[in-house]
């Protein structure tokens, strides 16, 4: 896509030039600019996604491949499964191979691609953690009518709503940013393209996607969060309700993991989408989105599904049918 130049009588550099079409390239500047931490940074966030990739795949292959666990719950964590993939897989194959070819250049079609598939799974992630406090209130608090609320279609529903409205959403972001013009240099201080520091680059009037990003992405960021802590709330009052102080203490455990990675993953979003922009930043915004875009996918399959004793033990179901068909092969 082509965008409205800068002004003939200015120098412009290569990278605001681009090729011969007038396509916009972006510098992504990473999280360091040392070259002594570019190895380490590129050990560790390969580490890190190596595991979120593989944890989140077990969890799909055991939920799909057991049917005790075809269970609304367990639809959600494979979907949010899913999702966490997606989520980090948006961003750091890219960050991983600027480090590695050690060009922090990205393309203007990349980067809004990249912004497209972010805002997706940001926004995907974002319901699903909102529908599974639902779905453990219902079971919780209303466990004589959970079969009943939680059936499949409505489930199904909530799921592909959830899917519909993300969709929609980074579709809408994405397109309001065509509009803009960048006239240079457009250097990114961040890892990789997010709207924020997209729309400080831009030249041209931001206010429409201000507006949007405050107004539309505010309300599906802090609906979400309170469908959250109510449905906690009301969790945490049941709870108390239990007679057995072993049967409490291990709900109480559940509910406080629970909600520290759900903590976690909205303050530091909202620290970066809804709080004013501090100057200078001194990396604030970096780091608070590895903790929402790398950190929370990386724990949700510990948190949510491999603490699970039925998760886990669909899991020893597989190992060990590979296990014997590894022997019989022998």
């Amino acid at each position: 896509m082509t965008l409205p130049g800068p002004p003939r009588d200015r120098q412009i550099p290569d990278l605001d030039r681009g090729n011969q079409t007038g396509t916009y390239e972006f510098l992504l500047m990473g999280l360091s600019e040392h070259p002594e931490q570019q190895p380490l940074l590129f050990g560790l966030f390969l580490g890190m996604y190596l595991v979120t990739v593989w944890g989140n795949l077990l969890i799909i292959l055991a939920i799909g491949s057991d049917v005790h666990l075809h269970t609304p719950m367990y639809l959600f964590l494979a979907n949010l499964s899913f999702s966490d993939i997606g989520f980090i897989s948006t961003v750091i194959p890219k960050m991983l191979s600027n480090i590695g070819s050690r060009s922090k250049r990205i393309s203007y079609g990349g980067c809004l691609t990249q912004l497209y598939f972010f805002g997706l799974f940001a926004d995907l992630d974002n319901f699903l953690l909102a529908v599974m406090a639902l779905d453990r209130y219902m079971a919780i608090s209303q466990p004589l009518h959970y079969a009943i609320t939680m059936n499949s279609q409505r489930c199904i529903l909530l799921v592909a709503g959830s899917w519909v409205v993300t969709t929609f959403h980074a579709l809408v972001h994405t397109l309001l940013v065509t509009r803009l013009s960048f006239c240079g240099p457009n250097v990114i201080p961040h890892f990789f393209c997010d709207l924020v520091p997209l729309l400080k680059l831009a030249c041209s009037s931001t206010h429409v996607n201000d507006l949007v990003l405050i107004l539309v992405a505010g309300t599906l960021l802090i609906a979400p969060f309170v469908c959250i802590l109510t449905s906690y709330f009301y969790i945490a009052l049941a709870i108390l309700g239990i007679d057995s102080p072993k049967g409490k203490q291990k709900a109480f455990s559940n509910c406080t993991s629970h909600l520290s990675v759900v903590s976690l993953f909205y303050t530091t979003a909202i620290g970066v989408y809804l709080c004013p922009p501090s100057s200078p930043s001194g990396g604030k915004d970096q780091v608070f989105s590895v903790m929402y875009t790398v950190v929370t996918p990386l724990l949700n399959p510990f948190i949510y599904s491999l603490r699970n004793r039925d998760v886990k033990g669909a899991l020893g179901k597989i190992l060990r049918r590979n296990m014997f068909n590894t022997l019989s092969w022998d």
